[in-house]
């Protein structure tokens, strides 16, 4: 496979061409002429220039011109650009926020199945020349997903990003309620197990450095999270929408809660915040209508002033005159002046 923008040799196990960072073309499983829809949408932007594809008459007739086969996947790509899925692509700022909110749009009010979304998503990034791969993307024939990688005894400091667990690694358990991440993986790559439906349970590796955007946001039934020591990174979002999360430890190491990292769990009663943690971000534990009782420490300096909006129930313990004393007087947050979080429990006790 040759990069159609510089002629680089590529492997399609690639997401974008190593010299010119041009999206690698890719087959959807389910839609095995996907990489021909890509080439033909990119053609109508390198002849007819970007404003053709902002013409919905023009785009569609051009799409009709080009693609005169397949009507089932050409009448798909049509209505879902007449439905706004590549508006929505264009609106947002950040290409990863963009592609989950395109995604969860056809998935969740256009009632378009898994895979026909990723076949709209693959064709316009492709047409936006942005880099993506699907979790549902097709290997051609003789090809091996990379192998899984084999825990190695370590002298010097680990790079986050050496064992980069990826969606497409993911997408084989995506029907699984109970998953166990081999040893050695050091992240968690952004979006890993969106919406994956059925998971209640994950067993993370001790390796686990970093956990990415979104990794397991919408993650409707897991219950079960025990976060490892080692983690060092939360990113936004990881665990935003997990219904029927319970009970989260976050080891000592982590610095920061970014935002909406757990965002409507709404079911979440218990968490612990080590002394580790400087920071508290926007909206990050918004819509948690079971959380009560909260100690944060005084490592903490800054939290977003609406990081507990729609937690009516909350009172938070902390520490006379800290940060976390002094936020919660100009919010009005109600708070319990304690010495430390044992103080809390045995609170709770009597």
């Amino acid at each position: 496979m040759q990069c159609e923008k510089c002629g680089a040799e590529l492997s399609p196990k690639l997401v974008s061409c190593p010299d010119c960072g041009a999206p690698v073309p890719q087959n959807v499983e389910g839609f095995e002429n996907t990489m021909e829809f890509q080439r033909e949408l990119r053609a109508i932007v390198m002849q007819q220039g970007p404003k053709a594809v902002m013409t919905k008459k023009r785009f569609i007739g051009l799409l009709n011109d080009h693609v005169p086969d397949y009507n089932k996947e050409r009448r798909l790509l049509i209505n879902m650009y007449k439905s706004g899925v590549l508006s929505i692509l264009i609106g947002e700022n950040t290409r990863d926020i963009a592609i989950m909110k395109a995604r969860s749009f056809m998935t969740n009010e256009l009632f378009i199945a898994e895979n026909a979304a990723e076949f709209v998503l693959a064709c316009f990034t492709y047409l936006l020349g942005w880099p993506y791969e699907s979790p549902m993307k097709l290997l051609p024939e003789g090809e091996e997903p990379d192998p899984e990688p084999v825990e190695v005894k370590r002298s010097g400091p680990v790079d986050v990003n050496e064992q980069v667990f990826t969606p497409r690694s993911a997408f084989r358990y995506r029907l699984s309620g109970n998953i166990s991440i081999p040893e050695g993986y050091t992240k968690l790559d952004a979006f890993c197990f969106d919406k994956f439906g059925s998971l209640r349970t994950i067993q993370l590796p001790s390796t686990l450095l970093a956990i990415g955007e979104y990794a397991f946001s919408s993650c409707k039934r897991l219950r079960g999270l025990d976060l490892p020591e080692n983690l060092k990174i939360i990113k936004q979002g990881a665990f935003s929408q997990c219904a029927k999360l319970v009970v989260v430890k976050i080891p000592k190491g982590v610095l920061e809660i970014e935002d909406s990292t757990f965002s409507f769990c709404t079911s979440l009663e218990t968490i612990d915040i080590p002394e580790s943690v400087s920071s508290i971000g926007a909206e990050a534990f918004s819509g948690c209508e079971k959380l009560r009782r909260l100690f944060l420490p005084e490592s903490i300096k800054f939290i977003d002033t609406n990081a507990f909006s729609y937690c009516p129930h909350l009172t938070i313990h902390c520490i006379e005159n800290s940060y976390v004393h002094k936020y919660c007087l100009v919010n009005g947050i109600h708070f319990v002046l304690v010495n430390s979080a044992a103080d809390m429990l045995l609170a709770e006790d009597e």
